[in-house]
This record gives structure tokens, sequence and C-alpha cells, in this order.
């Protein structure tokens, strides 16, 4: 199951003179989940609902072997795990303790993304907070940190991708191609949200910035009236996008990250993924 995730998870290596049509495989955050009293209900639910996947976070609740079971039972992999700790506790915080125990968090979801079968850790690098920690402190501080963890990363077969957020850092696509050429490792690489960069410049730009770098996606919507939205809502440019994934040809995990709720929600989140990302249902 394992090298299963990571052959689907990853984008295709090396970039072509001409466009091919991107391949998507549909996943949602663990926490959109409402419906289903156990670990098995969720899988199963999202299998019906034409998910191909899962992406969980750490730290969690369930135990390896319970998730292990549902992926199994179902032909859910579990691509990815979310770093959960990475705002509260930085790898860009200017007190060393915290930082070590950022270090701590990260190679414990590195652990857990490995026990559950998948492929990367989606980690919030820093936040600029002030004078204390600049877009500089951020960029150097979380380079020294994100550098402990991949002997660890290395030997597990897991990837440290990095999410462009709001959190003042690497706000223009130049910059966080520039932050992880720096990083200069194949255990990282880009976990590119598609509505969180259209607040700074349209997503297709990005894309084709950030190329091959991008190795997994998050699906929201955004616009400049309608703020986070509904995917397919809000002023993001679906067929632009799509264009500028299939310049870079694109080939991996797309993760609806909007509010969730029961089968009904995530039915309708599934089709609206289906419809902007042209995937046939």
């Amino acid at each position: 199951m394992a090298g299963a995730a990571a052959t689907r998870g990853e984008a295709a290596a090396g970039p072509s003179s001409a466009a091919t049509k991107p391949t998507f495989f549909k996943a949602v955050k663990w926490g959109m989940i409402q419906d289903g009293n156990t670990v098995a209900d969720k899988f199963a639910l999202c299998r019906d609902l034409g998910y191909d996947g899962m992406e969980l976070e750490s730290p969690v609740a369930a135990s390896a072997a319970n998730i292990r079971r549902a992926s199994e039972a179902t032909g859910m992999p579990v691509h990815g795990l979310v770093n959960m700790k990475h705002w509260e506790v930085r790898m860009s915080s200017p007190d060393p303790a915290v930082r070590d125990q950022a270090h701590e968090f990260m190679n414990q979801a590195i652990r857990d993304a490995h026990a559950f079968g998948g492929s990367s850790v989606l980690l919030v690098p820093g936040q600029v907070t002030g004078p204390d920690e600049t877009h500089d402190d951020v960029w150097q501080r979380s380079i020294v940190e994100i550098r402990r963890v991949l002997p660890l990363a290395s030997k597990l077969g897991v990837r440290v991708l990095i999410e462009n957020v709001w959190n003042g850092f690497c706000e223009t696509p130049d910059q966080l191609r520039d932050y992880l050429d720096e990083i200069d490792s194949p255990w990282v690489g880009a976990y590119f949200d598609i509505g969180n960069a259209w607040r700074f410049a349209p997503s297709q730009e990005w894309i084709r910035t950030l190329g091959t770098r991008i190795v997994k996606l998050d699906v929201k919507g955004w616009g400049v009236t309608a703020g986070f939205c509904k995917i397919g809502d809000g002023d993001i440019q679906w067929d632009e996008v799509r264009s500028a994934l299939g310049e870079v040809r694109y080939a991996g995990w797309a993760t609806a990250e909007v509010g969730g709720g029961d089968r009904d929600r995530l039915a309708d989140i599934a089709a609206r993924m289906n419809r902007v990302l042209d995937i046939a249902s």
C-alpha cells in the first residue's frame, strides 16, 4: 500500500515542451468527514463517494493498525498527513527550545505517515510575526530545521511538502521557488494550495513558476469579494489552472480543503472537484 501511495502521489518528473492532460486523484482532509462512527466507516463513505484516498493528521487518535485495516479493506490509500502542530510550535520560533520541539513533532509526523502508508507530510515552515520572527528568520531557521528531519524522511520514504499559506512568508511564486531550491533536496517539495495562492497572483502563474517542484495540491475556492468559498465559486480561472498543470505534466493527489460535513456535503465537494479539474466521475 505504501508503494502505491508514493507512486500515485508524486508529480511527474521533468518538464515537457507539450502540455498533457493532468492526472488527479481526489482526497479530503480527515477533519472534513463528519459522518461515520469508525475509521472504517469514514474510509468506506469516501470510497463510495468517488474519492481515491485519504489525507490524515498527525497527531491522530486512531491507531496505525485500524487505519491500515480500513485502507486495505477499501482500497483507499492514505496518501499523506498534515502536521497539525506546525502553527503553534513553529520551526521559525526565536526560541531554540520551541524549534527543538517542532523538530520532534515533525519527526513524529514522518513516522506516522510511514506507519499509515503515506508518502508525505504537509508542513507550514513558520510564520512572520514581527522583529523576532522576520521573513529572513523564517527562511533561515526553517531550512535548518527541515534539513534536520531529512535523514528520517529519506530513510522512511516520506517527503516534506511545504504549503503556501497566509503566514507572511514566500508570498510570491519566485520566493517559494527560491526557498525550495535553497533547501535543495529531492525529499522536499511544494504542497501547492490553489486557493491560497490567488490572493497574491493567479494560481496558474504560481504553477508555471514552481513547475515540477509541485508534488501535491490542495483545492479550494477563493475570490476577491467572496473570500474562501465553495470549489468552483469565486475568481479562480480553473481552465487556466488545468492548462498550467498540464504544462508541468502534473500527476498526483488533489485534496479538498474546505468546510466539511455529512455525506451530502462530501458528495457535493467531490462533484465540484470533478467539474473544475475535469475529472470523469
